[in-house]
């Protein structure tokens, strides 16, 4: 499935039959788009302990993400297509929390993604855990600029340029991923302002390299901007596969909407 081209490898574990599988190695052979399926991820559909589902999201390295809104799309669209549930409401766990899943009748889903976090404790950054990160001057290796970071219940480390096209995300975005700054890696996103309501982004995810969207991104890359006075509480988000709707409230609480679709079904030997 994808969600805006980012792609992911479904796997229903209802039953929890696979649950003796070692995630790690499956999700580095199926996402190889050489010599696997190839994805940006493996998300597994599991049940849930507290709530009807659990969703667990290994990257391509091997590592497991705390959380991806775009994946998170796909898990409610997946869920309903299997015929998991019939409610168009799911609510979900993840690493990041409990989060609540609306299936749209125009077949794109909102995603309640919760509380933006900002102290650099809840993000995984050094310094005063209960100091924040906004404009702040950032110096990895041969790169410098102003950085503001976010956590959407994983990390994101969000940057403002003229002209995202003229980001050489390939050399810099590994660099920053595995700044000492982070001891957990970070996302970085590299953001352009075409108004107060219209945003265009480029990311480099933690573990997975560029990728065409980022969702849990696009809904930091929001608050960075409106905390930096650049962006109004709500805003379309464009990435290199499609767009997204983020609405940050006023209580601190960040709503997704976007689409979620099946490309194929297929059988691991």
């Amino acid at each position: 499935m994808h969600g805006i081209g980012n792609d992911f490898v479904m796997l229903n574990c209802f039953p929890e039959r696979h649950c003796d599988l070692d995630w790690p190695s499956l999700s580095r052979e199926m996402c190889d788009r050489r010599f696997g399926i190839g994805a940006d991820g493996l998300i597994l559909v599991e049940p849930g302990e507290t709530a009807p589902f659990r969703m667990r999201m290994y990257n391509p390295d091997g590592s497991e993400s705390e959380m991806c809104g775009n994946g998170i799309r796909c898990y409610a669209r997946f869920a309903l297509d299997q015929g998991l549930t019939a409610c168009a409401t799911i609510p979900v766990e993840t690493g990041a929390g409990l989060l609540t899943l609306e299936a749209l009748a125009d077949g794109r889903v909102r995603v309640d993604m919760g509380l933006a976090r900002l102290t650099r404790g809840e993000i995984g950054m050094e310094g005063d855990p209960n100091s924040q990160c906004i404009s702040e001057s950032i110096t990895v290796d041969a790169f410098s600029g102003s950085g503001t970071a976010v956590s959407m219940g994983n990390p994101h480390l969000v940057f403002f340029v003229p002209d995202v096209a003229c980001v050489d995300l390939e050399r810099i975005g590994p660099t920053i991923e595995h700044s000492p700054l982070f001891p957990k890696r970070v996302n970085v996103h590299f953001v352009q302002v075409v108004d107060r309501s219209h945003l265009i982004q480029r990311t480099w995810e933690r573990g997975a390299g560029i990728t065409l969207a980022c969702g849990t991104g696009a809904c930091a890359c929001l608050v960075a901007a409106f905390l930096n006075g650049l962006a109004d509480r709500k805003a379309e988000i464009a990435l290199p596969g499609g767009r997204l709707e983020i609405e940050y409230c006023e209580e601190g609480r960040v709503f997704m909407t976007g689409p979620a679709e099946t490309v194929f079904h297929g059988e691991w030997p």
